[in-house]
Order: structure tokens, then sequence, then C-alpha cells
């Protein structure tokens, strides 16, 4: 019988899944990529819950009046056919209906209010869209299963069930623990990089694939709510934290180390003088050996993106190759002074970035690329308006030799450890990695030792013998600091 509701939304998700609400599911980091943007990996799953009113079958959704912040996460969701507990995780496919398409959605404004527990930022009326069609899962290879998301028509994610931290059988069994599965409750699986927010007037397609066949897409159109909430609600508060866990942007504590200010400090000392005063520190192993320049006499300055690439082996480029993958969701996610640092192990007999990547971040402002590996199209990549640092060309295409893998991860590049975050400054000496708690403190020390420097080519060129000068006994330091002082009287 059809469950008695007023929710319209809710009763279509509740036919499509045979006429009874479920309890559904939610994980909280499924996927490796996902676990590598938000900086953390868990040791086993984790989960939330989610009102079986949550449920829809797409169309509009609101956007609660006063509230800014609406997050969209696209997933994969199982249906459950066959209930049962402890069930074991060679049996827990068999447990598995359908699988369908879904949008985990959120007003993070709200998240403040319920300390963790999702109710009201992820449980609201038709946050949970799924569909618009049901995969057979007996017909389906769990470990194949692909998701794309669109914003608006462009793919801002996709993944496969190939890269989840545990599989779709495990999640299914450990569910099944310590809670009772029934048919009809909804599994969401996790979403991939790239979840962020959209706002009235906006669009979300998810579309899930497996053995060839589609969900179609299930389609989500934001909308300004208007009734606004009593006084004895919890308000909406879109700060900066919830803002970054949304949509990924930086928060005012997580403000940028590489100001305009210190990259300009950066940009007017040797890298030679940075090297010393970084050799002073004991860090001997910070250059980044062997490569070339797409532009010789340009200054890179900028904050290290990583990309890691294993080595090629076929079935993996089959599943990590293609499609929307590490390195193309890498690009697309540049902002201006990034600097892609790519580990190609050294490897030179196969590009690890062509003309079209080169220009994709030259559009979105990105300081430079760096590669220990090939550049294919090098005379055009040359051409671009991005300075390249690489270890030679080559006409051959990435999946001859590697598979995209890691993003934003500790990698080994030219000789050294490179961390997302860390600071790049390179020029015709090479490139030096700086760690950023370091940056502004080796950028005032360099400008110091530059302007002592200065002062000692003025003696020479004056006619002063070197001994004693260089390096500065007392009697020239005494010197030179009175050289600061007249200079200082005199700005």
């Amino acid at each position: 019988m059809p469950w008695n509701t007023t929710n319209s939304t809710a009763v279509a998700a509740w036919n499509l899944l045979g006429g009874r609400p479920g309890t559904v599911f939610a994980m909280h980091i499924g996927y490796a990529a996902r676990a590598a943007q938000k900086g953390r990996t868990p040791e086993a799953p984790g989960y939330f819950l989610k009102p079986a009113g949550s449920l829809s079958t797409g169309g509009a959704v609101e956007l609660p009046a006063g509230a800014q912040i609406l997050g969209f996460e696209g997933e994969i969701a199982l249906v459950i056919g066959t209930g049962g507990r402890r069930i074991a995780e060679a049996d827990a496919w068999s447990h598995v209906a359908a699988v369908t398409a879904a949008n985990d959605l959120g007003a993070f404004d709200f998240r403040w209010a319920d300390k963790g527990a999702n109710v009201r930022s992820k449980g609201g009326d038709g946050f949970t869209p799924i569909g618009p069609v049901l995969l057979p899962a007996a017909e389906i290879d769990p470990a194949t299963i692909e998701i794309t998301t669109y914003l608006n028509g462009t793919v801002v994610q996709q993944d496969s069930t190939s890269t989840l931290l545990f599989s779709l059988p495990r999640i299914v069994s450990d569910l099944s623990q310590l809670i009772t599965l029934e048919p009809g409750d909804v599994i969401l699986t996790g979403t991939p990089a790239g979840a962020s927010v959209f706002a009235p007037g906006d669009t979300v397609e998810v579309e899930v694939v497996a053995g060839g066949r589609s969900t179609g897409r299930l389609t989500t159109t934001a909308v300004q709510g208007t009734v606004g909430l009593p006084p004895y609600s919890a308000r909406p508060k879109a700060t900066p934290e919830q803002w970054a866990d949304a949509s990924g942007r930086p928060t005012a504590d997580d403000a940028p180390v590489l100001t305009e200010e210190l990259k300009r400090r950066l940009s007017s000392v040797a890298l030679a003088t940075l090297s010393s005063l970084l050799r002073a520190r004991g860090m001997n192993t910070v250059s980044l050996d062997g490569l070339r320049s797409t532009k010789p006499g340009r200054r890179l300055v900028g904050t290290a993106r990583t990309l890691r690439y294993v080595p090629g082996r076929e079935d993996l480029f089959r599943t990590h190759g293609g499609g929307y993958n590490a390195q193309k969701r890498l690009f697309d996610s540049l902002r201006p002074d990034d600097v892609v640092v790519i580990d190609a192990r050294g490897i030179t007999d196969a590009g690890t970035l062509g003309d079209i990547l080169a220009l994709r971040a030259e559009h979105l402002g990105a300081a430079g690329l760096i590669t220990d590996g090939a550049v294919r199209d090098l005379d055009v990549v040359a051409d671009v308006d991005v300075v390249t640092y690489h270890a030679g060309g080559h006409p051959a295409v990435l999946g001859r030799r590697h598979v995209p893998w890691g993003v934003d991860e500790t990698i080994a590049c030219a000789g050294t450890t490179v961390q997302p975050g860390d600071i790049l400054v390179g020029d015709g000496d090479g490139v030096l990695v700086i760690p950023p708690s370091l940056a502004a403190e080796i950028a005032a020390e360099a400008e110091e030792k530059e302007a002592e420097e200065e002062f000692i080519a003025e003696q020479v060129r004056a006619g002063h013998p070197v001994d004693g000068l260089f390096p500065m006994n007392a009697q020239w330091r005494e010197r030179y600091e009175e050289h600061r002082r007249d200079r200082g009287r005199c700005t």
C-alpha cells in the first residue's frame, strides 16, 4: 500500500522503491580522491542517517530562506532487496536489489545546530533525490560502476567504484553487523572528489552507468525558499568553515600563505640566496634537479598542487586513465598562483601533459607546471604563457607509461619531496621547494642578505680587497650598519 504522507516528492521516490519508505544510510567518505581532497582517510566506513522524507525523484529543491550554502554530492545509491543481519561480505551483493543515482544535498548553514548529526542540514524534504532508473544489481559488477555529476551541463565529478576505499559489498556487510537491513533501505555510498555548491537557478545532474546501462540523468534544480523560520528555530549561519566544507574554498583561517606581498619578496631575491638560507637550516634536498624551463629568464613563484602517476598497467589505465581522470580533475580545479607538480618517476619516453592542459592552466591563471617526465607538444607548450619545467619532449601519449592516480598528496619529483601547499620558486638556476611555514622568514632573511651582498659588491667595485669584507669582519660589519642607518635617514 502507498505510504500515507502529504510529501509528494517522497511518495514518488517511495513508489520508485516499491511503495515502502526505507531507512537512508549515507557514507561520510568513500572514494580515495575524496579522502585526499578532505585530507583524511577513514580506517573504517562511517555513516549518518537521513529521514525517508528526504527522498525524492529530483526536480526542484529549496534553499531555505536566509540560507546561502546548498551543497551537492553525486553518489551511487544501493537499494536493499533482501534484508538481513550480520550479512557476510561474500553474500552481501545478493542482498542488493538495485543500483541507481543519488544526490546527497545539504544546507550547510544549519550544520552548527546539529553537532554533526546532519538532521536539518541534510534531512530536508527533497534533499535525497534518487533515480530516475533502477538498474538490477544481479546484472552488475559492483567494482566497475561509473558515476558522473554535471553542474549546469559541465562535468564536475567523475569516478568509478574501482577507487572506493571500501567495496560496495563490504559497505552492505558492515552496516548489517549491528543494524538489521530491511527491503527498501537505501545506502548512499559516498561522493567522489569535486562535490561543491550550487545556487538558485543552477541545475545538478547525476548519472550512473553499469554494465553498459545508464540510470539516466537525475536532475535537481535549486530554487530560493521564501518562508522564513520562526524565532525558536536554529538560524542559518553561513560560516567560512561551512563554505569551505561544502565548496572546497579556503576559509579565513586557511588564508593562503603566498600573499601578494610574500610573492613580491620571493620574486625579488636570487634563488641562490634562498638556497643558502635553506641549507643553513639543514635543508639540502629541496631542489628540483635536472629540469629545463620553457621560459628562460621567467621567474616562477607559486603554491604546489601535486599529481602522481603510477606505472602504466593496462587494466588500471582502463579504469583510471580515461574519462574525467585525476589529471583532468586537477587541471580543472587550478587557481591563480597554483603550480602543478607531477610525479612521473623521471620517465621521459611518454608525455605527462600537453598543449590542451597547458592552455587550461593558462586560462585559470596557474603560475606554472613542473614535471620530471616529458612534455608532449613541447613547441606549442613553450608558446603558452605559463612557465613549464620539464625533463624533455616526447610525442607519445600518457598511457604509454603512466596512469594518473593521486591528486594533492605528497609526491616525489626530480629528486625531492613535494607536498600540496609547498612554495615553489624557480628561475634559470632551477626550482626550490620552500616549506610554507618558513617562506616569510626566509624571504625576510634573503632580502637582508642581498642588501649585505650589494654593500659588499659596492666596496669591491670601489677597490677594496675581499679579505675581511667577504664575509664581513667586525669592522666592516660596523661600517655596514652605519651605511644602513644613513640610508634609513635618507628615506
